[in-house]
């Protein structure tokens, strides 16, 4: 495994007190088409996206593929059991917000659903269990942002940053659908592969073509999700 690899690997321990992650506010929202007259990352005149989340007060039905209420635009790469739940780290804000000068960025913004706290990348593994109110949920995949991140907010380069953090969120897949609200714990209740992190699963992603043999050894972790897998085998 490459050294960037080893430097991600961080060894995760099933410890339930150590913190108490919480999901901070819980966003949904539904595609729609907008123009893209003044903004960046696309020179199309209209684009469909449903990154536009808009925070729900009290409690809100998990199924197996959508929060009530969310939906996705392009379901050929956003979507669907693997990706129920899209997630993000309310600490990563106060970045963006000071290196893009975007005041104005309320919890959502990068279009998740949860937006919670006390859980980051390097501390949250691939085939994680969690307990969400009266949904179980599991660690399936990092997030990879794409372009639309960027002409939702105008900002060009805001997509690469994230990457080049690595400060990506995760998905969440849902095991037992039930309600969710803003302020649940997220209780740690499984965590079989401590070894692959969301943060080692970024770089060992992005750095495919050149550690051939950390790629095959992540593509083995059964709750990988199954595009993340083929991926990592075929190289693409």
């Amino acid at each position: 495994m490459s050294s960037e690899s080893d430097l991600y690997l961080v060894t995760c321990h099933l410890h339930l007190f150590m913190k108490e992650a919480r999901i901070l506010s819980i966003q949904v929202g539904l595609p729609k088409t907008l123009s893209g007259t003044g903004t960046t990352g696309s020179d199309k005149k209209s684009w469909t996206t449903g990154i536009f989340k808009t925070a729900v007060c009290g409690s809100v039905w998990l199924n197996k593929l959508n929060l009530a209420g969310d939906a996705q635009a392009d379901l050929s790469v956003h979507g669907g059991s693997h990706k129920a739940v899209n997630v993000y780290p309310s600490e990563h804000y106060p970045q963006w917000k000071q290196e893009f000068q975007i005041q104005d960025m309320p919890y959502g913004a990068f279009g998740e659903n949860f937006t919670t706290c006390d859980l980051l990348e390097d501390e949250v593994c691939i085939g994680d269990v969690f307990q969400a109110g009266g949904a179980i949920v599991q660690v399936s995949q990092p997030r990879q942002p794409c372009w639309k991140i960027e002409q939702r907010w105008g900002v060009r380069d805001l997509a690469t940053r994230i990457k080049q953090t690595g400060k990506t969120g995760w998905y969440f897949r849902v095991l037992q659908e039930g309600s969710v609200e803003a302020g649940n714990t997220l209780i740690l209740r499984d965590r079989p592969f401590p070894q692959w992190t969301v943060a080692a699963a970024y770089v060992i992603m992005r750095n495919r073509r050149t550690d051939v043999t950390a790629a095959q050894a992540l593509a083995q972790c059964p709750p990988l999700s199954p595009r993340w897998q083929q991926n990592l085998i075929f190289q693409k």
